[in-house]
């Protein structure tokens, strides 16, 4: 994804485009649908293969490239259950979905989880979402124990004249605003220091050499941190902008999920494995400091910081769209002339 804001959704097949497809693949779909083998679809590095593989029959799964292609095909016939983050997921209306039929388990998550799980929803409304994972977006150094020993600086630390041409951010602008305040000059300071917008390559251009710091979702590095001593990873203290990890329910005649997989996720043997890999479900913190017993402590704080810190974190609710259109306006404004 580009800087685009908000991101926005890849069209579906249009009828034009299905008649095109002609009699044969309409046969084929069709035939598909008669298998009766429901889809778990997400997208390549948003769902843990342990878990993955775990997925009762007849459920099957498929990774698509991106979130937008997860979304083009929410609708497709066979799409029983979706990943998507939650930023993807507000880009879904409501008519799109059906209930997960989680309650049991949305119980056993800690409060915060209860706004992602009705998407924003009006409390008491039912579940349309499993929130089965979150983390805050960090800060990643390459190389750099100069900055690293800055920590106390925080996300000013993006704004450093050493950074420029260096740097990889969100390809969401509204994350990126959230880091650093909306002042217009600080906005523009930054977007020139910018090498990309991109969370899904970011760490790929930081191991190659051609960034030394990344805006990242937690999750995305925390499996090389013991691997790779070049890489850091900073949390400042004034908190964070959270990434939620959803599965969601199309609307259709699906059956019904998997829930014994679903509840997999949050309890041993498969617990410890997805918190090595950086996925943390929203459990009650003494379930996780339970869980993390055996972990190093500078990784186990990573996944698991200090109360006071996490409730410094947030989520980003959805916005209306005189928001959007103010965000976006302000963002354009902040872009490098051309040639700068």
């Amino acid at each position: 994804m580009g800087a685009s804001f908000p991101p926005r959704p890849s069209p579906g097949l249009s009828r034009r485009t299905l008649l095109r497809l002609g009699a044969a693949s309409a046969l084929t779909l069709l035939a598909g649908c008669d298998r009766q083998e429901p889809l778990l679809l997400g997208s390549r590095g948003d769902l843990p293969a342990a878990w993955v593989r775990r997925l009762p029959k007849p459920w099957r799964s498929q990774l698509l490239e991106d979130p937008a292609q997860v979304l083009a095909r929410t609708t497709a016939p066979l799409t029983g259950l979706v990943q998507l983050s939650d930023g993807w997921a507000g880009e879904l209306k409501s008519a799109d979905l059906q209930s997960i039929g989680t309650p049991a388990l949305i119980e056993r998550l800690a409060p915060m989880a209860a706004p992602l799980a009705r998407l924003n929803g009006p409390p008491g409304a039912g579940p349309l979402a499993f929130p089965w994972s979150y983390g805050p977006w960090v800060l990643v150094l390459r190389s750099r124990p100069d900055l690293a020993r800055r920590r106390s600086e925080g996300w000013d630390l993006l704004l450093d004249p050493s950074l420029a041409g260096r740097l990889v951010l969100p390809s969401s602008p509204r994350v990126t605003i959230a880091l650093v305040g909306e002042d217009p000059e600080r906005l523009r300071r930054l977007r020139r220091s910018a090498l990309a917008y991109d969370e899904r390559d970011g760490l790929s251009l930081l191991l190659t050499g051609e960034a030394e710091a990344a805006v990242l979702p937690r999750q995305r590095v925390v499996g090389l941190l013991r691997r790779d001593p070049r890489l850091q990873v900073l949390l400042p203290e004034s908190g964070s902008p959270l990434s939620w990890n959803l599965l969601l329910r199309p609307a259709g005649p699906h059956p019904e999920p998997p829930l014994e997989w679903l509840g997999e996720a949050l309890e041993p043997p498969l617990l410890p494995a997805l918190l090595a890999g950086g996925w943390v479900p929203p459990l009650p913190r003494d379930q996780l400091q339970r869980a993390l017993a055996d972990f190093p402590a500078a990784i186990a704080a990573l996944l698991l910081p200090p109360q006071p810190l996490l409730e410094r974190c947030f989520s980003l609710a959805p916005m209306a769209a005189a928001e959007r259109r103010r965000l976006q306006q302000l963002w354009d404004g902040a872009a490098p002339a051309p040639g700068a």
